[in-house]
């Protein structure tokens, strides 16, 4: 048999053999490292039989292939640990993610974190046994049968879901046994290094109507050296997730009789967001963008029009029964048919576009409650929303305007570096999903991408990720667990103007269809302060510091002096405060430091007497003295500058 390998080398064998035989002729050590492997493209097991000519491809932890194998293989040990421990316990789901994997199971009496230490020790019981994983199928009736015999509901489930004709197929390691389309480990061995991280609670399926099941977290390498610095990492992002930095600071808080996803944003974050918000605001308009105020709800008729009733309905909060009731009202989940509305307003010429709206948008989405967290998912959010009517020829540089609002933007606020685009793209497969046909999808697709090689942009594919009514370049970030998530987006839509009935006069005096673009310029307030507290930890720049003087009175001697500096700070434009306590003066340097305040101000006798005040910064410590006025010139530079340090 002719064995094509990946660097195009052939290598002949005699008669069927192992994957792990195959792969100890090309070369022992990789024999040994090699977790899976491919046939002919395909992942399969170390001890799938190569039975005639093929391509053939070993793969070890350094592969992603590989990675994704000894995770779910470590997903499955998981299980049977916890089999072991809790007879009782059904299984549900146990996927490899990025970074670890995780299990879901519906437990008779809770487990909690202090558990993990029982199951671990189980688990490492059954890496030592080094038990073979072997593959085995079954056709559906016996499938069924086997299941029904394992007591597990959640597989019947699973089971019935497998599509007619295809393979049934199920993975056992000693007398653990689970529903499963593989590939796995040759043995539980080959696991070196595992941690259980974290417990949270899932809705079956990912639907809150379901039960909520627990879902146990883990993670798995081969060196623990790499565990180590893998678990390190892990406990740092703990202390800088802006859900306990931001709530330590009093950036937000949260409260069970307002609700999930509904985060109350105090003082502080509240600053930061008008900063933010203005600061956009005023960029935008400088970049030919009219602003619009919209209802926050509205007769769900507009989003019948536009689509959104059909295909994103169950993402939807409304009042009203469309059985029962005449008129259903829905919070709005986005602006556009506002914007478009306000757009039909008037006859449009070739010459009055582009029209370029923007939006500072209150709007709701109907989240799962497994999914929030923080202000990355929540039900009510802030987003700079915005819309640009165009016509065809317009669309690139005005699709280019738009990428280079969100690069201004996101290097005024220092995140540029910790983003990166996606071209997201139809599901062919599932054409139910979007509107148009495939032609139209192809056609508005090849633009899109004649734009973004136009201007030059790195980018991923992402299929399947696209919007309902036309493909996206979605900017991704990731949170300090390492989350992916999308930030901000800008989406051309070929749909809509159609089921608008929106049109412009155009140079032919004829009437034409506009294009749209969708953007968001900075994305949800909410999200990007979430993500801006994880940043920079809580220590803000100084120009988007919610406070950034703290004036401290040495004494009861200079109080009076102290709240006079402070009320001068404020009268020249800084967010200034004055602790005047009587308290010792380390601990209020200290408290200052602990909320990250910028610029600390003593005043001391001595300062007093010569009129100047006693500078420290945050990270940079004593400055020494200056007068007022030349503090405050060093800060409105500082501030000027956007200066991110």
């Amino acid at each position: 048999m002719q064995i094509t390998l990946k660097d195009g080398n052939n290598l002949f064998i005699d008669g069927a053999m192992s994957a792990y035989e195959v792969t100890k002729k090309i070369s022992e050590g990789l024999a040994r490292a090699a977790l899976v492997c491919k046939i002919n493209g395909a992942l399969a097991s170390m001890d799938a039989m190569v039975d005639g000519d093929c391509t053939f491809e070993a793969l070890t932890f350094d592969s992603e292939e590989g990675k994704r194998v000894y995770r779910h293989t470590c997903a499955h040990i998981l299980a049977h640990a916890v089999k072991n421990i809790y007879p009782t316990v059904q299984l549900a789901i146990g996927p490899a993610v990025e970074n670890g994997f995780y299990y879901d199971f519906d437990f008779r009496t809770p487990i909690t974190q202090a558990d993990f230490e029982k199951i671990e020790a189980e688990m490492r019981s059954i890496i030592k046994a080094n038990l073979p994983i072997k593959r085995f199928t079954l056709p559906r009736k016996e499938a069924e049968k086997f299941i029904k015999k394992l007591k597990q509901n959640y597989k019947l489930e699973l089971l019935a879901d497998i599509p007619d004709g295809e393979e049934i197929s199920f993975y056992q390691q000693g007398d653990f046994v689970d529903l499963c389309s593989g590939p796995h480990l040759a043995s539980t061995g080959r696991i070196k290094s595992f941690k259980l991280t974290s417990l949270t609670g899932a809705y079956w399926r990912g639907n809150e109507k379901n039960k909520m099941l627990t879902r146990i977290y883990g993670t798995c390498f081969e060196k623990k050296s790499d565990l180590e610095e893998y678990v390190a990492k892990l406990e740092e992002a703990k202390l800088r997730d802006h859900n306990k930095v931001g709530r330590d600071l009093g950036f937000f808080m949260t409260d069970e009789n307002i609700g999930q996803g509904l985060p109350l944003i105090m003082p502080k974050g509240a600053r930061v967001i008008q900063l933010m918000q203005r600061f956009v605001e005023d960029e935008e308009q400088k970049r030919g963008y009219l602003l619009t105020k919209t209802p926050i709800m509205t007769k769900n008729n507009l989003f019948i029009t536009s689509g959104h009733w059909d295909h994103y309905k169950d993402k939807m909060f409304y009042i009203g029964d469309e059985d029962v009731d005449d008129e259903i009202l829905c919070l709005r989940p986005m602006t556009c048919p506002l914007q478009f509305t306000i757009y039909k307003n008037g006859l449009k010429s070739y010459r009055d576009l582009p029209v370029r709206y923007a939006e500072t948008a209150i709007e709701f989405r109907k989240e799962a409650s497994g999914e929030m967290h923080g202000l990355t998912r929540i039900r009510q959010f802030t987003l700079a929303d915005g819309h640009i009517v165009c016509t065809p020829a317009q669309l690139e540089k005005e699709f280019a305007g738009c990428v280079d609002l969100i690069k201004y933007l996101t290097e005024v606020f220092g995140i540029d570096g910790d983003i990166w685009y996606r071209f997201s793209r139809w599901d062919p497969k599932n054409p139910d999903k979007y509107v148009g046909s495939a032609e139209d999808w192809d056609k508005v697709e090849n633009t899109m991408k004649n734009i973004l090689d136009d201007l030059g942009i790195k980018y991923e594919e992402a299929w399947g990720e696209a919007a309902f009514y036309g493909p996206k370049l979605d900017i991704q970030g990731r949170n300090v667990h390492g989350k992916e998530d999308t930030l901000f987006t800008v989406q051309i839509d070929f749909s809509l103007a159609t089921r608008f009935d929106m049109i412009y006069i155009d140079e032919n005096g004829e009437k034409a269809r506009p294009l749209i673009i969708h953007r968001s310029s900075i994305g949800c307030y909410e999200r990007t302060l979430g993500m801006l507290i994880e940043k920079y930890n809580g220590a803000f720049p100084m120009w988007l510091a919610p406070e950034q003087v703290r004036v401290l009175s040495l004494t009861d001697r200079t109080v009076d002096k102290a709240r006079e500096v402070c009320e001068k700070l404020k009268d020249m434009g800084l967010r200034a405060e004055a602790d005047v306590r009587s308290e010792k003066l380390g601990k209020k340097i200290r408290e200052a430091q602990i909320e990250k305040v910028p610029y600390i101000l003593v005043i001391g006798d001595k300062e007093a007497a010569e009129n100047v005040v006693a500078v420290r910064h945050r990270s940079e410590g004593d400055l020494g003295a200056m007068t007022v006025e030349q503090f405050v010139s060093k800060c409105l530079m500082e501030i000027a500058a956007k200066q991110i340090k």
